[in-house]
């Protein structure tokens, strides 16, 4: 019985090592990305800004707590009056111009010591690291 078994196991390994025969190579035709044109003559793609430095600031008068973001592309930043609330987005037309947005004018910049915030609807207060 087991010559058989044998036998039989020899022969099913036979048949199918005869189906393989020499490989054949398949190409592929012309490239088929329908966009391609168009993703070649788009303009590059403008990253956003990385996070320059998290400052937390306390302004005189009155001793509240701001929270400024700054970005390294020096136009730009995010002011919070608490941590857990949402950022309002701050832009300057320049590298070294006031920020502006949501109400709230800040002149300086992250590595200034101080720097001065009007709130929207208030006086401008100067707000120290």
């Amino acid at each position: 019985m087991s010559k058989t078994a044998l036998t039989a196991a020899a022969l099913s390994i036979a048949t199918l090592l005869a189906g393989c025969g020499e490989p054949t190579t398949i190409t592929a035709g012309a490239p088929n990305d329908p966009t391609a044109t168009a993703v070649a003559a788009a303009p590059p793609v403008k990253l956003p800004p990385a996070m320059l430095a998290s400052k937390t600031y306390r302004c005189q008068p009155g001793n509240a707590v701001l929270y400024i973001d700054w970005f390294n592309d020096n136009t730009s930043a995010n002011i919070k009056k608490k941590k857990e609330d949402a950022p309002t987005a701050l832009a300057a037309p320049a590298a070294g111009a006031p920020f502006a947005g949501g109400g709230y004018v800040v002149k300086g910049s992250a590595t200034d010591a101080s720097v001065s915030v009007t709130a929207p609807g208030g006086a401008a207060q100067t707000c120290s690291a």
